[in-house]
């Protein structure tokens, strides 16, 4: 049976709800479920709990949600390039929990895999450490890290079946195949739907719930860099 939905909107309206788990897959600005933030955006939906590398910048990926204060609590490991992000932070409307970056990717293989929690070095005797159960591996100081299972994971793939089978491109493979895997529900939007060769899948279709084709294929650039023309 086909998993291909009409639109981001029917898909997303179908299953979000007030105070949801949402992990959301990119890095930056590469590789983010665009069609599907603007459809949650659109939805309405309020005090969100938001899993994902980053919040985008002001006005674009995740930081449409903060301009439209859905966002409640945020778990992610990076947060630097977004002014609102700060300053709702700085005014108490905003509870936030920063993640190392490794431990985040691990925390969401881990609620995919059925995994619930695991021990790790990273933050040991640091801040990130404090208040978490510790033990000691072969004189190893680690500390209790548990899974993120979401209950609602939208995911950026550039081409895919109607079965759900995913297969990511590039810089987009980051976070996108953790996050489909630790979602209750999972929606994906893909470039391009049709044939994919099983060589070819990254993401296998039963982690998938809902389909839909990308609406929005402009791909910003979070800061471009370049060089000045070295003449032959």
């Amino acid at each position: 049976m086909s998993k291909l939905v009409e639109s981001a909107a029917q898909a997303v309206a179908a299953v979000a709800r007030d105070g949801m788990t949402v992990a959301v897959g990119g890095f930056g600005l590469s590789g983010i479920p665009t069609t599907l933030i603007i459809a949650l955006r659109d939805s309405g939906v309020r005090d969100l709990t938001i899993v994902s590398n980053n919040m985008g910048v002001d006005g674009k990926g995740l930081g449409l949600l903060l301009e439209n204060k859905q966002v409640s609590k945020v778990l992610a490991s990076y947060v630097g390039e977004n002014r609102l992000f700060a300053q709702q932070y700085l005014d108490g409307g905003l509870d936030v929990e920063f993640v190392p970056q490794g431990t985040l990717a691990e925390r969401l293989r881990a609620g995919g895999a059925g995994i619930p929690a695991f021990y790790t070095p990273t933050g040991a005797g640091t801040p990130v450490g404090a208040g978490k159960p510790e033990m000691r591996f072969n004189g190893m100081r680690t500390v209790l890290e548990h899974a993120i299972v979401a209950d609602l994971a939208l995911v950026r793939a550039h081409r895919a079946d109607l079965d759900g089978n995913l297969r990511y491109r590039l810089t987009a493979r980051n976070f996108n195949p953790l996050v489909a895997t630790a979602g209750r529900i999972t929606i994906a939007e893909a470039e391009r739907i049709g044939t994919l060769h099983p060589d070819d899948v990254h993401t296998p279709g039963i982690y998938v719930q809902h389909l839909v084709r990308t609406e929005i294929h402009d791909k910003d650039i979070e800061q471009r860099t370049v060089r000045p023309r070295v003449d032959a």
